[in-house]
C-alpha cells in the first residue's frame, strides 16, 4: 500500500505542467451530426445566419436546428461556396452555379457553366468566390477567375497559377502561387515591383487588415503589402504560423484576428495585447486541420479536416477544461498571491503564468480552499493544510476539513466542519494557528453557519441537520444538540444550510425552509417560493446565484427583485457537477465556476453586456402534416383532417446556439410554452383556424419579437360544406318522410278512428236491434206464453167442463144432444187453429227447431213435436197436460216414450235438453 502511494505522489510531482486555455465555448458538428463527407473546403453564412458548407459530398445546410446535405447533379465535391442575397453560389469540378430555396425552403441548383462562351475547362476546380464592389461574382481556380454579372460571363485566363485573390484599394489582387502579386487590369495582369519576398513562397490566403493588406504563405508565416512595399508581419504568432501551416486568415473584429492551420487548429490573436489563445484538439477543437472559416455576429465557424466547429469568440463566459485527467474534478477555487489555486479530487493545483502547476505534497481530495486571515488554508482529505505554491504544511491532523467560517464577534477565531465533528481554528499572535476539536458532536458536518455565537447549524453531508447551543469558556463543547421533528419540518436527507441577512435558510430536497426564532420551529421559506428545486451556489449582498437541479441545469442570476438573467451554455450545464458545483466570486467583474473538468470564468460586465443584445426573430421553416409538408409562404395553409392528428412546425434562430424558442399557439385549442428545439409538434388538434405565435427565448427569459403562422385544419369529411349540405338534404328528407310518416299515421289513424266508431255505431245498432229482436222475442215470448196460457185455460176449462158434463150424463134427458156437447167439447180441445197460431208464434223464436229436431230424430210424432215444443219452453207437465188434452199421467207417460225416442239416459234432463237443442 505504502508502495503504490510513493508511486502515485512521485506521478503527481513528475506530471508536466499543462498550458492553461480560458477559451469560449466550442461546439463540435461531427460526420454522424451533418451525414455529409468528412472534409469542409468553405463556409458561408446568410443574413439569417444560416450556415452553408462546401462538402466532400455536396453542399450542407444548417438552419440552426437541421442539417440538409445537397448533392449536384454530377454528385462532385463542392470546393467553394458563398452566399450572396437570396442565391449561394458553389464551385465544383468544372461546374459552378448557384442555388436557391424553393416554397418548402428546400435548396435547388441552377448551373452557370453555358454562360461561358469560347473557353474550355481544362480539368478546373473552383477554390474561391467571393462579391466583388462593382457587383460581380468571381469564381477562382487555380487556372482562371471567372465573373458572372448580368447573365455573362467573363474569364480572365493569366499564365501562372491563382493561389488568392482579393480586392485592395479598389484593384483586383491576385496571388500568383509563389512567384508573387499581380493586379488585374480588364483582362491582363500586372505584376506589382519588389515581390522578391514573396519568391518562392506559397500564398495561401490575404485579408485587408488595418488598411493594409495582410498575405499569409503556406510554410513562411504573414506579410503585409501597403500597396507599395513587403515587408514581414512582426508578431509573436507568427513563428507559431510558419511551424504549423497557416491555412486561413479571418478579421475577427476589435483588433483581433484569426489564423486557420493545417496542423494546429485555429489561432485567435489580440493585436492589442499581441498574445493569442489556441482552439486545437487539446482546447476542445475536434480536428486540427482548418480548411476554412468564416465570422458571422462574433460567431467563428470552422470548417476542419473532419467536421464544422461553432465557436463564440466574445462570449462572457469562457472554459478551462483539462484534457488530460490530470486535474480531475474542481470542488474549489481561491484567488491568492495574484494567482489562481485550484482543489481537485486529485489535489491542490495553480497557474503559473499560462501553465498549471501541482502543488507537491497536496494529493487526494480537496474540498475547501479559503484565504483566512492572509492564510490559504486547504480542507483536505487527510486534515487542513496552509498552502503556497512552494509547500503544503499540515495545520489540522483532522481528517476532512469541508468547510471553515469566522465566529462572530471574535478575532482570528474560525470553525470548521470535519468528517468526526467540529473544530476550532485560532491565529496566534505568532502567525501559527491552534487547532482544537470541540466535544460534544461527532457527525460529520458538511455545512455549517452561525446564528448567533453562541448557536451554531451544522447539517449532515447525507442527512440530519441541528441547532448548537455552545458553552460558554472557549468553544469547548456543546451544551444542547437541538433536534427539529415537528410535522412541516424539512426532509434530514442532504440539508444544505446559509445564513441570509440573519436569517437561518434552509434547502431540503428542493423545497426552502427558515428557522421562526420566536416559535422555534422550522417554516416555509416564501422569498425562496419561485426557487423551488434550485441550488443556492453563491450570495451576496445584492446577487443570489442559482442553479436547476432538474435536466436545465441552467444557472440564474438574481437579486430577487425582477433584475434576473439566465444563463444557458450548454457547455456549463453539461459540465456542472451535481451537490458539488459552487460559484467563487474574485471580484466584482470576476466569478468562477467549478466543473466536473476544469472551471469556468465568467465576465459579469460582459455577462449583463450580452443579455441587452437585441435578440432574433426566429425563422418558420416548413409545416409538416401527417402526409406532406406545407410552404409557409402559403396565404392560405390547409390541412386535411384526416392528415392532422400529428403536425410539426420546424422554426430556427440559426444565430443562436441551442436557442430556446416561446410559442403561443390560438385557436378552438390553445397552447402558450418553452420549446427546447425548434421542432414544435402539435397532436390531435380540433378543426378551426390557428395562428402560431413563437419568440426567441434569451438568457434572462425575455423574448424576441414574435413571427407567426396561420393555418387551418379543414373540418372531418363528417363537417364538411357538401356533408352539411347532404345533412341539411337528409334532414329535410327526415322531416319530409317524418310528416309523410306522421300524416299517414294520422290518416290510419283517422280510418282507425273511423271504423272504430263505425264499428261502435253497428255495434250500437247490432246491440239495439239486438235489443230490439230480444224485446221482439221477449214480447214473442210473452205473447207465445200468453197463447200457450191461453190455450192451456181454455183446454182446462174445456176439460173441466166436460168432466162436469160427464158426471152430469143422466141429468140430459137426450143423449144425442149430450154427445153433441162432449164431441164439441173435444173437437174444442183439439182444435188444430190454436196449434197452428202456436206453430207459428213458436217457429218466430225457434225457426228450424223442428227442422233440426227431425233430422235428428226422424221418427217422432207431430204429437211428440208438441210434446217437445212444450218442453222447449220449460212448460210444467201440469202446463202441458190440459195443451194436450190428456190427463198429467198421460204427459208423463208420453215424456217418457220420447225419452226413448230421444235415446237419452234417465239421468239426463228431458226439458234442458231440448231447451238447448
Amino acid at each position: 500500500m505504502l508502495f503504490r502511494l510513493f508511486i502515485f505522489a512521485f506521478f503527481i510531482t513528475c506530471l508536466p505542467i499543462v498550458g492553461q486555455q480560458l477559451l469560449p465555448p466550442i461546439q463540435n458538428y461531427q460526420l454522424l451530426d451533418y451525414k455529409g463527407g468528412s472534409k469542409n473546403w468553405d463556409v458561408s453564412v446568410n443574413e439569417n445566419g444560416e450556415l452553408f458548407a462546401a462538402n466532400n459530398k455536396g453542399l450542407l445546410h444548417f438552419n440552426g436546428e437541421e442539417w440538409t446535405l445537397n448533392k449536384l447533379p454530377n454528385n462532385t465535391i463542392i470546393r467553394s461556396v458563398e452566399s450572396i442575397g437570396d442565391r449561394v453560389y458553389t464551385g465544383s469540378y468544372e461546374e459552378f452555379g448557384y442555388w436557391t430555396k424553393n416554397e418548402f425552403g428546400e435548396l435547388e441548383y441552377t448551373s452557370l457553366t453555358h454562360l461561358i462562351q469560347d473557353h474550355t475547362f481544362t480539368s478546373e476546380e473552383f477554390w474561391e468566390i467571393f462579391p466583388s464592389k462593382d457587383g460581380e461574382v468571381m469564381f477562382r481556380s487555380f487556372s482562371a477567375i471567372y465573373s458572372y454579372a448580368n447573365d455573362q460571363i467573363k474569364v480572365i485566363d493569366p499564365d501562372y497559377v491563382v493561389s488568392d485573390f482579393v480586392e485592395f484599394n479598389g484593384k483586383l489582387i491576385v496571388a500568383a502561387g509563389s512567384t508573387g502579386l499581380y493586379e488585374v487590369v480588364g483582362e491582363t495582369s500586372v505584376p506589382f515591383p519588389n515581390q522578391d519576398l514573396l519568391k518562392g513562397k506559397t500564398v495561401n490566403d490575404m485579408a485587408v487588415y488595418k488598411g493594409q493588406l495582410l498575405i499569409g504563405t503556406k510554410l513562411h508565416g504573414c506579410f503585409v503589402f501597403d500597396g507599395n512595399s513587403l515587408t514581414p508581419w512582426s508578431s509573436p504568432v507568427n513563428e507559431a504560423l510558419k511551424q504549423h501551416q497557416l491555412n486561413k486568415i479571418t478579421l475577427l473584429g476589435n483588433g483581433m484576428l484569426g489564423f486557420g492551420t493545417i496542423k494546429n487548429g485555429m489561432y485567435l490573436y489580440d493585436s492589442t495585447t499581441e498574445q493569442y489563445r489556441i482552439l486545437n484538439r487539446e482546447s476542445g477543437l475536434q480536428n486540427n486541420t482548418v480548411l476554412s472559416t468564416l465570422l458571422f455576429k462574433n460567431q467563428l465557424w470552422l470548417g476542419l479536416d473532419n467536421g464544422i466547429a461553432r465557436v463564440r469568440i466574445n462570449n462572457p463566459i469562457s472554459y478551462y477544461t483539462d484534457y488530460t485527467g490530470t486535474l480531475g474534478m474542481v470542488y474549489d477555487i481561491a484567488w491568492y498571491n495574484g494567482k489562481l489555486f485550484l482543489g481537485s479530487n486529485t489535489g491542490v493545483f495553480y497557474f503559473e503564468g499560462n501553465q498549471l502547476q501541482f502543488v507537491d505534497g497536496s494529493q487526494g481530495h480537496v474540498w475547501d480552499l479559503q484565504v483566512v486571515e492572509g492564510d490559504l488554508l486547504c480542507g483536505h482529505n487527510t486534515g487542513t493544510y496552509k498552502v503556497t505554491e512552494d509547500s503544503f504544511e499540515q495545520v489540522s491532523e483532522i481528517a476532512g476539513g469541508y468547510q471553515i467560517i469566522k465566529v462572530p464577534g471574535q478575532n482570528a477565531a474560525y470553525v470548521q466542519g470535519t468528517y468526526n465533528g467540529l473544530a476550532k481554528f485560532q491565529k496566534l499572535e505568532n502567525g501559527e494557528w491552534n487547532v482544537n476539536k470541540i466535544q460534544g458532536f461527532d457527525a460529520p458536518v458538511k455545512q455549517l453557519c452561525f446564528e448567533t455565537p453562541e448557536l451554531l447549524w451544522v447539517a449532515h453531508p447525507y442527512k440530519g441537520f441541528s441547532r448548537l447551543h455552545l458553552s460558554e469558556g472557549g468553544y469547548q463543547e456543546f451544551d444542547k444538540i437541538q433536534e427539529f421533528e415537528h410535522e412541516g419540518a424539512p426532509s434530514e436527507y442532504n440539508v444544505k444550510l446559509y445564513n441570509i441577512k440573519n436569517t437561518i435558510v434552509l434547502n431540503s430536497e428542493g423545497n426552502w425552509f427558515s428557522y421562526n426564532p420566536i416559535g422555534d420551529r422550522i417554516e416555509k421559506f416564501d422569498e425562496f417560493t419561485t426557487y423551488e428545486n434550485k441550488e443556492l451556489l453563491f450570495f451576496d449582498d445584492e446577487y443570489f446565484w442559482f442553479v436547476d437541479e432538474e435536466d436545465e441545469k441552467a444557472i440564474i442570476h438574481t437579486n430577487l427583485k425582477g433584475d434576473s438573467l439566465l444563463i444557458t451554455d450548454l457547455p456549463l450545464r453539461e459540465r456542472l457537477a451535481p451537490d458539488s458545483q459552487s460559484v467563487v466570486q474574485i471580484n466584482d467583474s470576476t466569478s468562477y465556476i467549478t466543473l466536473t473538468d476544469g472551471f469556468a470564468k465568467i465576465n459579469d460586465p460582459r455577462l449583463k453586456q450580452i443579455t441587452n443584445e437585441e435578440l432574433p426573430v426566429p425563422q418558420i421553416v416548413v409545416l409538416y402534416d401527417e402526409d406532406r409538408k406545407h410552404s409557409v409562404l402559403e396565404e392560405s395553409i390547409k390541412i386535411p383532417f384526416r392528415h392532422s392528428e400529428s403536425i410539426t412546425i420546424e422554426v430556427a434562430a440559426s444565430e443562436y446556439i441551442s436557442p430556446h424558442y416561446y410559442y403561443q399557439l390560438q385557436g378552438p385549442k390553445e397552447y402558450a410554452q418553452y420549446a427546447d428545439n425548434g421542432f414544435i409538434n402539435f397532436q390531435n388538434l380540433p378543426f378551426g383556424d390557428y395562428t402560431l405565435r413563437i419568440a426567441t427565448a434569451g438568457m434572462e427569459n425575455s423574448i424576441s419579437d414574435y413571427n407567426s403562422l396561420s393555418f387551418t385544419i379543414a373540418p372531418p369529411w363528417y363537417f364538411s360544406w357538401g356533408s352539411l349540405v347532404f345533412y341539411l338534404a337528409l334532414g329535410v328528407l327526415a322531416i319530409y318522410l317524418v310528416r309523410r310518416y306522421n300524416r299517414r299515421k294520422l290518416e290510419r289513424k283517422q280510418r282507425e278512428l273511423e271504423e272504430h266508431m263505425r264499428q261502435e255505431q253497428l255495434e250500437r245498432m247490432a246491440k239495439l236491434e239486438k235489443e230490439e229482436l230480444a224485446k221482439q222475442v221477449r214480447l214473442k215470448q210473452n205473447e207465445l206464453a200468453s197463447t200457450t196460457l191461453n190455450i192451456a185455460r181454455k183446454n182446462e176449462m174445456i176439460l173441466e167442463l166436460k168432466n162436469m158434463l160427464v158426471m152430469n150424463k143422466e141429468k140430459f134427458s137426450n143423449s144425442q144432444r149430450y154427445r153433441s156437447f162432449i164431441k164439441q167439447l173435444n173437437n174444442s180441445i183439439e182444435d188444430t187453429e190454436d196449434w197452428k197460431r202456436f206453430e207459428v208464434n213458436f217457429k218466430e223464436l225457434h225457426e228450424d227447431f223442428f227442422e233440426r229436431l227431425l233430422k235428428s230424430f226422424p221418427s217422432l210424432t207431430p204429437k211428440d213435436l208438441k210434446l217437445c215444443a212444450y218442453l222447449k219452453m220449460n212448460l210444467s207437465t201440469k202446463e202441458i197436460a190440459p195443451l194436450m188434452g190428456i190427463t198429467i199421467r198421460g204427459v208423463e207417460i208420453h215424456r217418457y216414450r220420447l225419452r226413448k225416442k230421444l235415446d237419452m239416459d234417465s239421468s239426463e234432463n228431458l226439458s234442458n235438453f231440448l231447451i238447448t237443442f
